[in-house]
């Protein structure tokens, strides 16, 4: 059972009408929103899986770097396809057979992966051959990078439909890094005729991959600024009542290190996992307070509310409530500070397989169904799971 939609404008000195009105004939969106993380977005492929055979279909997808790419290829797809296609992407990126043996074998897997840093993967990328005369080379604005991506974009035209994408049947939004200004870009279907350069242009992770240029401006990974793009919807407009799976493959949670290697992994985690949790409770506190706004707007008497300063600070109230689930990608047994380039087969089977059990469970649990305070116009939802 979902709650009412609600729909919401900011004030017009924003530039925008205000208004706040529910649609009691239409259901919360469903929204997706997917981490970079590389080999570790296998996950979000289980979390997607789940959610399929639960028909709860999202209805925005935002992504960044390998979170754009797995949306692009949800969106670009249909339904009745679309686990088919990821599919064919995560066995396209696996390690080849030499690879892929040796990462089965005790302490292989840093030899794998030291092999695909040389060798590149398949259906990815490839070595930069000219990188390799040193970093003052020049290699021009959209070369200058330690490989190639130009795997990747024919993996993407093979099994992504972008005409479906921009018939907007799912909205996408992915997010790329200006390399000249350094601002936070979100390439979105609804505003834009969506290609694959945008989704090229989210994965394009420096110095590892070449920025992207798109009209006048290169881009890079929005990884670089914001790995968790949640900011793109809590910052809509309109905003909707929405059921969110916010799947994250950065854990920002960990022991103490006590090795170099454990420092780095660590490192990673921390700085990839994009304060998550503090933008949700940042949110919690405005939603609530539009929420307050609301209520008390509600307690004027009716005469007085049409006075237009009333009506415009009204504006700033807002009814939508949206429920946020939180699921946290496992560790993985031995994995180490280059485990988001592991793209070993059995790896990618364990987290695509634990993204659908988390899922799974989070969507028996339904905790979103339970009642919550009429106040709260965000609320978090940590999945209970047994990785």
């Amino acid at each position: 059972m979902r709650p009412n939609k609600a729909v919401y404008q900011e004030p017009s000195r924003d530039g925008f009408d205000h208004m706040s009105q529910r649609a009691a004939d239409s259901r919360p969106r469903i929204v997706l929103v997917l981490q970079g993380g590389g080999a570790l977005g296998a996950y979000q492929a289980g979390v997607y899986q789940a959610l399929h055979e639960a028909a709860l279909e999202p209805d925005w997808i935002i992504g960044t770097s390998i979170g754009a790419i797995n949306a692009a290829l949800i969106a670009g797809n249909a339904p009745e396809h679309r686990l088919s296609r990821l599919a064919s992407f995560w066995r396209k990126v696996e390690y080849d057979l030499p690879a892929n043996v040796l990462s089965s074998l005790p302490w292989g897997g840093p030899f794998a992966r030291m092999m695909s840093v040389a060798n590149g993967i398949h259906g990815f990328f490839t070595p930069n051959r000219e990188a390799m005369f040193g970093s003052a080379w020049p290699l021009g604005a959209e070369a200058a990078a330690h490989y190639s991506t130009a795997p990747l974009r024919a993996t993407l035209g093979e099994l992504v439909d972008f005409d479906r994408i921009n018939r907007r049947e799912v909205r996408v939004s992915v997010g790329a890094a200006s390399v000249c200004t350094g601002q936070m870009r979100y390439f979105d279907s609804r505003d834009l005729q969506f290609t694959i350069d945008h989704v090229m242009a989210s994965c394009a992770l420096p110095p590892a991959f070449p920025a992207v240029r798109i009209g006048d401006a290169l881009y890079w990974d929005g990884g670089i600024l914001s790995n968790t793009p949640l900011e793109a919807i809590f910052d809509d407009n309109p905003r909707h009542d929405a059921l969110i799976f916010s799947v994250h493959v950065w854990n920002p949670a960990g022991t103490e290190p006590s090795t170099i290697g454990q420092v780095i992994t660590r490192q990673k985690d921390v700085q990839f996992a994009s304060r998550s949790q503090n933008q949700i409770m940042r949110q919690k506190q405005l939603h609530k307070l539009r929420r307050v706004i609301t209520e008390i707007v509600d307690h004027i008497p009716e005469p007085e509310r049409s006075n237009a300063a009333i009506q415009e600070l009204a504006g700033y109230g807002c009814v939508t409530q949206m429920h946020v689930v939180s699921l946290q990608a496992p560790m993985i047994d031995m994995e180490d500070h280059m485990k988001d380039i592991d793209f070993s087969s059995f790896t990618i089977k364990c987290r695509w397989e634990a993204g659908y059990e988390h899922t799974r469970r989070a969507i028996e649990q339904a905790a979103w169904e339970a009642p919550v305070d009429p106040l709260e116009g965000v609320v978090l939802h940590q999945v209970s799971v047994k990785n």
